[in-house]
């Protein structure tokens, strides 16, 4: 009999099992093996039946296995038929427990194709996350069809999120009237890139900075200067951020508690090159250039510590799983072993890298026990 399982195995003790009729591997069996399986380097069906023959012993001090482990179509079967979207509701509600507020946190919102699931026309799995930068966790992932498909999926992914006092952050693609209205209902607050999906906002955004830089206006706004050095380039930030919406009586209205608008100018040099490069947002935050520089900045740590981190240590692009239930169950595991994984980094004073946890855990025991919470 089972002595403790990890808790996150208590979030899904009320997922449906998809199959019709009692079976000879119980789901929860299942899910373990692959769970701790993915915690250990495995990337595939095949290897995860292998690793959990390898580690039956250690795996029925968590539960009985009486039938022993599947084979790899048992696993391929269950994952394909698995609800996706009961399977993240479990997930949203563990990361909860992990992370139970988000007020005065950062969460960014970015998509992200696993390109591995691409089948025939049909294009690869396209996945919407939310990723907390305060701690580095995942909390939460949608799908949609393809990357146009983001503007209906973020909602869905916002509203499942307890967001309350929090700040989002999104790219352009996610600049709609109706999400930041579904933020501001949420009780939090946005700051939401301007590009061609805005033009007539953008534009006239691009063009009060460029006023008020040439003096011509009478209100003025905060400016923060960055600088960073490394690798031979030198790179500068420059942050404006006004409270002058007052005159965006017709656009204004349509975006729910807008506050600022924002300007950031980069400026990159390596050798004798130097590119500019001029980026605007606009934000439902009553804060000056500094702080928003930070929120504007912190944004792109989705993408080098989540998705970044997902492909090269994780294998996820390589991943050849091209059921799209399967694919988008199996993102999931990968976001609970990140999640995991970048917890115990947390605890050991960032003396591990994270590839190197997933190496650990497959190597010593206590360790694996100790990711898992078991120690």
């Amino acid at each position: 009999m089972a002595h403790q399982l990890p808790g996150v195995m208590d979030a899904f003790a009320e997922l449906a099992d998809p199959r019709w009729r009692a079976c000879r591997y119980p789901l929860d069996e299942i899910l373990l093996t692959a769970l701790c399986a993915v915690l250990c380097g495995v990337e595939d069906w095949e290897t995860m039946t292998l690793w959990g023959r390898s580690q039956l012993e250690w795996l029925r001090r968590l539960l009985p296995y009486g039938q022993g482990i599947p084979s790899p179509d048992t696993f391929r079967r269950v994952f394909s038929a698995l609800n996706p979207s009961a399977f993240e509701r479990c997930f949203t509600a563990w990361v909860g427990t992990l992370c139970p507020a988000l007020e005065g946190k950062h969460v960014a919102i970015d998509g992200k194709s696993v390109r591995g699931s691409r089948n025939g026309e049909a294009p690869a799995l396209h996945l919407v996350s939310a990723w907390c930068s305060a701690n580095g966790l995942s909390l939460g992932q949608v799908s949609t069809a393809q990357k146009s498909n983001e503007i209906t999926a973020i909602p869905e992914l916002l509203k499942a999120l307890e967001l309350k006092g929090a700040t989002v952050t999104i790219d352009a693609m996610g600049t709609q009237h109706a999400i930041a209205e579904v933020i501001i209902e949420a009780q939090a607050d946005y700051v939401l890139a301007l590009k061609d999906n805005q033009p007539g906002l953008a534009d006239a955004v691009k063009q009060w900075f460029a006023a008020a830089r040439q003096g011509r206006l009478a209100h003025s706004y905060w400016e923060h200067v960055a600088h960073d050095k490394g690798h031979g380039r030198l790179e500068t930030r420059i942050c404006r951020v006004t409270d002058d919406v007052a005159w965006l009586p017709d656009m204004g209205q349509c975006w729910a508690g807008l506050k600022r608008l924002v300007m950031v100018e980069s400026s990159r040099t390596i050798g004798d090159k130097t590119s500019v490069e001029c980026r605007y947002y606009i934000s439902s935050r009553a804060i000056k250039a500094q702080e928003m520089a930070q929120l504007i900045r912190a944004h792109w740590g989705i993408e080098n510590c989540l998705h970044w981190v997902l492909d090269v240590s994780w294998g996820e692009d390589a991943c050849q799983v091209r059921d799209r239930n399967a694919a988008r169950n199996l993102a999931l595991i990968r976001k609970i072993t990140l999640n995991l994984a970048r917890r115990a980094v947390q605890e050991d004073g960032k003396r591990v890298s994270l590839k190197n946890v997933r190496n650990l855990a497959a190597w010593d025991v206590n360790y694996r026990n100790r990711v898992l919470g078991l120690a």
